[in-house]
C-alpha cells in the first residue's frame, strides 16, 4: 500500500470517527460533520480551529454564528486567522449560511462553484488571499447576495456575465486581481449597487453605456486598467455618484459635459489617460467636489475652474497637461478650503499669480515646470499655512524675499532651475520646520549664511550650480538631521569645517567643483552613515586620514583632480564600495585589496607602483577599470583579471606593463574599450580579441607588438576606434577590416606593413577622424575606393612606396582638412581640389605635378632640361649597348683582315714567285703585282699597297689601315 493510499485511509477513518462522534450533537450533527471535513483541508498554524471538536457544542466553535435556537449556522468568520490550504467544496453544504468571511488569509486554489448552492448567502468575503482561477458563473445563483468581495487575489479570466443576476447586490469588489476582457454590460442590471470596485486589473474595451442602470451607485472605481474609448455621457445619469475614479487607463476624447450633472460628486479622478480638449467650465457646477485630479492628460486651453464656485474644493491637480495662459484673477476666495493646488508641467505663463495669495488655507502650491517669470512677491507670507512651495523650472528672477522667513510651517522649498539672484536672506533662520531646501541651478551669490544652520530640522540642502563664495559655515555641525549636503559647482573656498563631522546622519556629501583646500578633517570618522562623498575638482591636499577606513557604508567615492598624496589604503575599508575615482592626484604605493562589490575603479594619473595583484581576480562586479598613467609594472596573469567577466572598460595604458598580450582578454564579452597602449607588450595581437563583439575602442599603439593583424579583427563589427601605430606589425593589412563598418578612426602608422592598400578600406564609410597608414612599406596604387570616405577629415599615406597617379575620386573628399601623400613614388597631375593643401603634403614625389606643386607644363620643360635619374640610366645603357655592338663589328673586320694577312704571309714564305689565277684578278707574292678589279696591288712583307702602272695612288694609300706588322713577329705571337 502506497503512502497516498495510506493517507486516504487515515483521512477516511478520521472523518468516519468524527461522524460517529457528532451523531450525538442533535440537529447540527450534519453541519458538524461537514465543518470537520472543511477543517481537514485547512492548515491552521495559529490553532484557531483547535476547539472545532466533537467534545464541544458546534455553536461554540471559533468563527461560527448560530441562530437564536442554535439549530442553524448563520455565519462563518475566520478573517485574518492565518489559515492556508484550499477552499473545500463542502462549503456548499451550509445552505443556511448568510455570511462567509475568509478574507485576509493565505488560501490558494480556485473558488469552488459549489458556493452557488448557498441560496441564503448575503455576504461573501474572500478578498486578500491567493485564490486563482476564474470567477465561477455559479455565483450568479446567489439571488440574496448583497456584498461580494473577492479582490486582492490571483483570479483571472473575464468577469462572468452572470454577475448581472445578483439584483440585490450592493457592493461588488473585484479590485487587485488579473481579470481581463471588458466590463460586462449586465452590470447595468445591478440597480441597488452602491460600490463597484474594479481597479488594478487588466480590463479593456469600452465602459458600457448600460452603467446608467446602476441608479444607486455611489462609488465607481475602475482605475489602473486598459479601458479605452470615450467616457460615456450616460455616467452623468448616476445622480448618487460620489466617487468616480477612472485614472490610469487609455480613455480618450474630451471630458463629457454631462459629468457636471453629478451634483453629489466629491471625488473625480481622471489622471493618466489620453483626454484632450479644454476643461469644461460646467464642472464649476460640482459644488460638492472636494478633490479633482485631471493630471497627465492632453488637456489644453486655459484654466476655467474657479475656487470661487467650487467652495468645497480641497485639492485641484491639473499637472502634466498643455494648459496655457495664467491663473484666473477670480480664482480663489479669501476663506477658501483649497489646500492643494498642483499646476506643474504645463505651459502657464505670466508673473507669479497674486490671486493665489487669497488662498490662505493653501498647504501645497506647485507651479513648477511652467513659464512663469518675474520676481517672487514679498506678500508670499500671506500663505501662512503653506508647507510645500514648489516653483522650480520656471524663469523667476530677482532675489529671494526676506518675508519668506514668515512661512513658519514651510517644510519644502523648491526654487531650483530659475534665475534667482542675490543672497540667501538671513531671515531664513525662522523656518524651524524647514526640512528640504533646493536652490540649485540659479544665479545666487554671496556667502551661505550661518543663520541657515539654525534650521535644525533640515534634512536636505542642495545649492548646486550657483555663485556662492566664502567658506562653508563653521556651525554646519548643528544640523544633526542632515542627510544630504550638495554644494557642488560654486566658488566656495577654505577648508572643510571640522564640525561637519558631527552631522552623523549625513548620507551624501557633494563638495565638488569648488575652490576648497586643506586636508580632510579627522572628524570625518564620525560620518558612519555616509554612502556618497564627492570632492573632485578642488585643491585638497595631503594624505588621507586613516580613520576613513572606519566608514563601512561608503558606496561612492570621488576624490579626483585634487592634490591628495600618500596611500589609498584608508579608502579600502568599506565592503559596500561600488565606485572609487581617484584620478589625477599624487597617490603612491601599491593598490590595496578593495571591496568585491566594486564596479568602477579609476586610479589614472597618479604615482602608483607595483603589480596588479591577485585581488583583482575577486572583483567579479568590476565594469570600469582605469589604471592608466601610473608606474605599474609586470605582466598580465590569468589570476589577476580573467575573472572580471563583466568588464566594459579596461584602461592600462601608459604604464610599464610587459609580456605578451594574454588570449583570455577575448573572454570579456561585455568589453567596450580596451587600451593597453604605451607599455612594453610584445608578441602578436591575439586572435581571440575577435570574440569581444561589443568592443568600441581598441588601442594597442606604442608597444613592440609584431606579426600580422589577425583577420579575426573583422569580427569587431561595433568597433569605432582602432589604433595600432608605433609597433612592429608586418604583413598585409587584412581585407576583413572592411567588416568594421562603424570605424571612424583608424591608425596603423609606423609599422612594417607591406603590399597594397586594400580597396576594401573604401567601404568604411563612417571613417571620419583619421585614416593614417603612414611610415610603412605599402606599395601599389592608391585605391580609388578611398573616394567613398566622404566623412573623412584627415588622410595620411606618407612615407610609403605608393605608385601611380592620385585617383580623381579623392576629389569627393570634401570634408578633408589634412592630407599627406609625401615621400612616395606618385606621379601625374594632382586633382584641382588639392591646391588648397600645403606644399609639404606632396613633397618627395618627383613626377607629381599640379598646384600646389609646379604646373604639369613646367614640369615637362624641366624634364627636357634636366633628365630624371631613370632616363639618365636608360641613356647610359643605350650608349653602352651601341658601343658594344660597334666594337664587335670592328673585331669582326679586324679578324677578316688578319685572316687575309695570314694567307699572304704564308704564301710569301713558302712559294716565292708562283703565280696563281683567281676569278677576280691576279695575285703576286713577294714583290710581285696582283691584279684585282683592274688595279694592281703590290705586296711585300711590310705593307699592302695598290699600284696602277707601277705608280703609287694617293687615294688608295689614304684608305690603307696603316697596319704595319712584322710577319715573323705575328707568327710568333699566334703560335
Amino acid at each position: 500500500m502506497g503512502s497516498i493510499q495510506m493517507y486516504q485511509l487515515v483521512l477516511f477513518l478520521s472523518v468516519l470517527g468524527a461522524f460517529l462522534a457528532v451523531s450525538t450533537l442533535g440537529d447540527n450533527s450534519a453541519a458538524a460533520y461537514w465543518l470537520l471535513r472543511v477543517k481537514s483541508e485547512l492548515i491552521d498554524p495559529a490553532g484557531v480551529l483547535e476547539n472545532w471538536s466533537p467534545s464541544s457544542h458546534i455553536c461554540s466553535w471559533n468563527g461560527l454564528t448560530c441562530s437564536d435556537d442554535q439549530t442553524r449556522i448563520l455565519g462563518l468568520n475566520l478573517s485574518g486567522s492565518g489559515l492556508s490550504g484550499s477552499l473545500s467544496r463542502e462549503f456548499g453544504q451550509f445552505t443556511s449560511l448568510e455570511t462567509l468571511d475568509l478574507s485576509s488569509n493565505s488560501l490558494t486554489g480556485p473558488i469552488p462553484p459549489e458556493l452557488g448552492r448557498l441560496q441564503n448567502l448575503r455576504m461573501l468575503l474572500l478578498y486578500t488571499n491567493y485564490l486563482s482561477g476564474k470567477l465561477p458563473a455559479e455565483l450568479g445563483l446567489l439571488k440574496k447576495l448583497q456584498v461580494l468581495r473577492v479582490g486582492d487575489n490571483m483570479l483571472t479570466g473575464e468577469i462572468t456575465p452572470t454577475i448581472g443576476n445578483l439584483t440585490e447586490l450592493r457592493v461588488l469588489g473585484l479590485a487587485y486581481c488579473q481579470f481581463n476582457g471588458s466590463i460586462p454590460i449586465e452590470t447595468g442590471n445591478l440597480k441597488h449597487l452602491i460600490s463597484l470596485d474594479l481597479q488594478k486589473n487588466s480590463l479593456n474595451g469600452l465602459i458600457p453605456e448600460e452603467m446608467h442602470g446602476c441608479e444607486e451607485l455611489e462609488n465607481f472605481s475602475a482605475s489602473n486598467n486598459q479601458l479605452q474609448g470615450d467616457i460615456p455621457s450616460s455616467i452623468g445619469m448616476l445622480k448618487s455618484l460620489q466617487i468616480l475614479n477612472l485614472a490610469n487607463n487609455s480613455l480618450s476624447g474630451s471630458i463629457p459635459i454631462a459629468l457636471s450633472r453629478l451634483s453629489n460628486l466629491k471625488y473625480l479622478n481622471l489622471l493618466g489617460n489620453e483626454l484632450s480638449g479644454e476643461i469644461p467650465s460646467e464642472l464649476n457646477q460640482l459644488v460638492q467636489l472636494e478633490k479633482l485630479d485631471l493630471s497627465r492628460n492632453n488637456l489644453s486651453g486655459t484654466i476655467s475652474l474657479l475656487n470661487t464656485q467650487l467652495k468645497n474644493l480641497e485639492a485641484l491637480v491639473l499637472s502634466n497637461n498643455a494648459l496655457t495662459g495664467s491663473v484666473p484673477s477670480n480664482f480663489c476666495l479669501r476663506n477658501s478650503n483649497l489646500q492643494q493646488l498642483l499646476l506643474a508641467r504645463n505651459k502657464l505663463s505670466d508673473k507669479f499669480p497674486l490671486e493665489l495669495l487669497n488662498c490662505s488655507s493653501l498647504q501645497q502650491l506647485d507651479l513648477s515646470d511652467n513659464r512663469f517669470e518675474g520676481e517672487l512677491p514679498s506678500l508670499l507670507d500671506k500663505l501662512e499655512n503653506l508647507t510645500d512651495l514648489i516653483l522650480n523650472n520656471n524663469s523667476f528672477s530677482g532675489t529671494l524675499p526676506p518675508e519668506i522667513g514668515n512661512l513658519s510651517k514651510l517644510e519644502n522649498l523648491f526654487l531650483f532651475d530659475n534665475m534667482i539672484t542675490g543672497e540667501i536672506p538671513v531671515e531664513i533662520e525662522k523656518l524651524q520646520a524647514l526640512s528640504v531646501i533646493y536652490l540649485y541651478d540659479n544665479q545666487m551669490s554671496g556667502q551661505i549664511p550661518r543663520e541657515l544652520t539654525n534650521c535644525t530640522s533640515l534634512t536636505e540642502i542642495d545649492f548646486f550650480g550657483n555663485h556662492f563664495t566664502g567658506s562653508i559655515p563653521a556651525t554646519v555641525g548643528k544640523l544633526k538631521n542632515l542627510l544630504l549636503l550638495q554644494l557642488r559647482q560654486n566658488y566656495l573656498s577654505g577648508p572643510i569645517p571640522p564640525s561637519l563631522g558631527y552631522c552623523k546622519r549625513l548620507q551624501l556629501l557633494a563638495l565638488a567643483d569648488n575652490k576648497l583646500s586643506g586636508s580632510l578633517p579627522p572628524t570625518f570618522r564620525f560620518l558612519s552613515e555616509l554612502s556618497t562623498i564627492t570632492l573632485y575638482n578642488n585643491s585638497f591636499q595631503g594624505p588621507l586620514p586613516t580613520s576613513l577606513f572606519l566608514l563601512k557604508n561608503l558606496k561612492i567615492i570621488n576624490f579626483s583632480h585634487n592634490r591628495f598624496s600618500g596611500t589609498i589604503f584608508p579608502l579600502s575599508g568599506s565592503n559596500a564600495l561600488t565606485a572609487l575615482d581617484l584620478t589625477n592626484n599624487s597617490f603612491s604605493g601599491p593598490i590595496p585589496s578593495m571591496s568585491r562589490n566594486l564596479g568602477r575603479f579609476r586610479l589614472a594619473h597618479n604615482h602608483l607602483s607595483g603589480n596588479i595583484n591577485s585581488i583583482f581576480g575577486q572583483l567579479t562586479e568590476l565594469k570600469f577599470l582605469d589604471l592608466s598613467f601610473n608606474n605599474l609594472s609586470g605582466g598580465l596573469q590569468p589570476s589577476q583579471l580573467s575573472s572580471c567577466t563583466k568588464l566594459e572598460h579596461l584602461l592600462l595604458n601608459n604604464n610599464k606593463f610587459k609580456g605578451t598580450m594574454p588570449p583570455w582578454l577575448g573572454s570579456f564579452q561585455e568589453l567596450g574599450e580596451l587600451d593597453l597602449s604605451s607599455n612594453n607588450f610584445y608578441g602578436t595581437v591575439p586572435a581571440e580579441l575577435g570574440n569581444c563583439s561589443k568592443l568600441l575602442k581598441l588601442s594597442l599603439h606604442s608597444n613592440t607588438l609584431s606579426g600580422e593583424i589577425p583577420p579575426e579583427i573583422g569580427n569587431l563589427t561595433s568597433l569605432n576606434v582602432l589604433t595600432l601605430q608605433r609597433n612592429n606589425l608586418s604583413g598585409s593589412i587584412p581585407s576583413t577590416i572592411q567588416q568594421c563598418k562603424k570605424l571612424y578612426e583608424l591608425r596603423l602608422s609606423e609599422n612594417f606593413f607591406t603590399g597594397s592598400i586594400p580597396s576594401e578600406l573604401g567601404w568604411l564609410t563612417e571613417l571620419q577622424v583619421i585614416l593614417d597608414l603612414s611610415k610603412n612599406l605599402l606599395s601599389g596604387e592608391i585605391p580609388s575606393s578611398l573616394g567613398n570616405l566622404l566623412k573623412l577629415e584627415r588622410l595620411n599615406l606618407s612615407c610609403n612606396q605608393l605608385q601611380g597617379e592620385v585617383p580623381p575620386s579623392l576629389e569627393k573628399l570634401t570634408s578633408l582638412h589634412m592630407l599627406n601623400l609625401s615621400n612616395n613614388h606618385l606621379q601625374g597631375q594632382l586633382p584641382p581640389t588639392f591646391s588648397g593643401f600645403p606644399l609639404s603634403s606632396f613633397l618627395g614625389n618627383a613626377k607629381l605635378c599640379g598646384p600646389p606643386l609646379a604646373t604639369c607644363s613646367e614640369s615637362v620643360g624641366q624634364v627636357k632640361k634636366q633628365l630624371s635619374e631613370t632616363e639618365v640610366v636608360g641613356i647610359i645603357v643605350a650608349i653602352v649597348f651601341t658601343s658594344t655592338v660597334i666594337c664587335l663589328l670592328m673585331l669582326c673586320i679586324m679578324w677578316r683582315i688578319w685572316c687575309h694577312w695570314r694567307e699572304v704571309s704564308i704564301s710569301s714564305s713558302d712559294g716565292g714567285g708562283i703565280e696563281q689565277k683567281r676569278e677576280d684578278g691576279k695575285r703576286v707574292y713577294g714583290d710581285k703585282k696582283i691584279r684585282r678589279n683592274g688595279e694592281y696591288w703590290k705586296v711585300n712583307s711590310m705593307a699592302l699597297v695598290s699600284s696602277q702602272d707601277n705608280k703609287p695612288n694617293s687615294t688608295i694609300l689614304a684608305r690603307i689601315f696603316h697596319l704595319r706588322m712584322d710577319s715573323e713577329a705575328i707568327e710568333t705571337t699566334l703560335f
